[in-house]
């Protein structure tokens, strides 16, 4: 399998028009927490869905963007 774009991790799901697939917001923290290494400090069962909330952030992008500063 060939990687995507680099600083990518691995290959990427996209939607019909070739822009990357949206993460589920029923996903949990736990398991975005552990695929991209970063801690959210919240509780490993939350929804990514409520996260975004919580914090007001538009994607998982932002999210993980704003932990990295």
């Amino acid at each position: 399998m060939a990687k995507d774009a680099p600083g990518m991790k691995g290959i990427r799901s996209r939607n019909e028009n070739g822009r990357l697939r949206q993460k589920r917001s029923d996903t949990h923290v736990g398991t975005i927490e552990q695929e991209y290494k970063v801690d959210f400090g919240v509780r490993s069962d939350m929804e990514l869905g409520t996260l975004l909330k919580k914090d007001g952030a538009q994607s998982l992008s932002d999210l993980i963007k704003d932990k990295h500063k």
